[in-house]
């Protein structure tokens, strides 16, 4: 009868992780506010290189399409992509790439042209995606990240016999395997060339 390999603890510790549930509102309004904090730079920015006499208050009216197109960018990716995780009640790829579909779609919204909306949408679909594939960083993998973390889970979920600990760490130290006492006597009286009685810890008492 053939036997089949015990998984990994690193794959039963990714199995047994239990799932987070997203705040999808809370992190959605987050996201609106950095949004919003965005458009209102570029707009600043737009108004600012206008070569006629515009005004300050032309940052809100002129500027409005460019902080809400910016606010509601980000806030479908966020809302969409943690609505998907918490019906999916998994962290994946497809979820930030749906997000990121929806994302551009809104994006793509003043062209008002349908291609230019769906073509959007696949770019920053397919982008979210790879981003979200490779750990949000482009210079290695999420998985290859978190060194620490993986030890971490290892001597969580690996046992190591106590006779392996004593002949990689030794004897001594708060570390007393039986018979350490008569091994120590021994060295003693190896190195140093004298015998050390052992104590009586009981006194008997005369009869």
């Amino acid at each position: 009868m053939d036997r089949q390999a015990s998984p990994s603890p690193m794959a039963h510790a990714e199995s047994t992780k239990p799932y987070t549930p997203h705040d999808v509102f809370e992190e959605t309004s987050k996201t609106a506010l950095v949004g919003l904090g965005s458009g209102f730079f570029l707009a600043a920015i737009q108004n600012a290189l206008s070569r006629r006499n515009v005004g300050a208050m032309s940052v809100f009216t002129r500027g409005a399409p460019i902080i809400g197109i910016c606010a509601a960018g980000p806030s479908a990716y966020a809302f969409f992509s943690r609505t998907t995780m918490n019906l999916r009640e998994k962290e994946d790829a497809w979820a930030a790439a749906f997000g990121g579909f929806m994302c551009g779609g809104i994006l793509g919204l003043p062209s008002r042209k349908m291609p230019v909306v769906l073509g959007l949408g696949a770019l920053v679909s397919s982008v979210q995606a790879t981003l979200y594939f490779v750990g949000g960083r482009i210079d290695s993998f999420k998985k290859e990240d978190d060194e620490f973390e993986r030890k971490e889970i290892l001597r969580r979920t690996t046992r190591v016999p106590i006779e392996q600990t004593i002949a990689e760490v030794g004897e001594g130290r708060g570390i007393r395997p039986p018979g350490y006492e008569e091994r120590r006597r021994e060295r003693i009286k190896e190195k140093y060339g004298f015998e050390i009685n052992p104590v009586k810890a009981t006194v008997e008492g005369s009869s």
